[in-house]
């Protein structure tokens, strides 16, 4: 299996802890910061940081859990992003 496909397996297994909060309110005081590590753990730099913050907020509050920020990450780092640097074109 690919790297960046590994990458979007954990996305999706973490994505998916995220919704034990429902069953187990208490476990948002755990998940949402180790959420937030792991997100700088698998992307780096500043777009990693700031994910990194948008995760931990959403998965600390209540009923934001649906949302899953770590696909989403890896749409927008391997789909997204490679799109928009694709489409540029170097005149020198």
């Amino acid at each position: 299996m690919n790297k960046d496909y590994k990458k979007l397996a954990l996305g999706i297994i973490f994505d998916a802890l995220g919704y034990v909060s429902f069953i187990f309110p208490p476990f948002d005081f755990v998940w949402a910061p180790l959420s937030a590590y792991l997100m700088t753990k698998l992307y780096k730099g500043k777009s990693g940081k700031i994910a990194a913050a948008i995760t931990f907020v959403e998965e600390a509050l209540p009923l934001l859990d649906v949302i899953p920020t770590f696909t989403l990450m890896w749409l927008y780092t391997y789909v997204f992003s490679k799109n928009e640097k694709s489409t540029i074109i170097d005149i020198d």
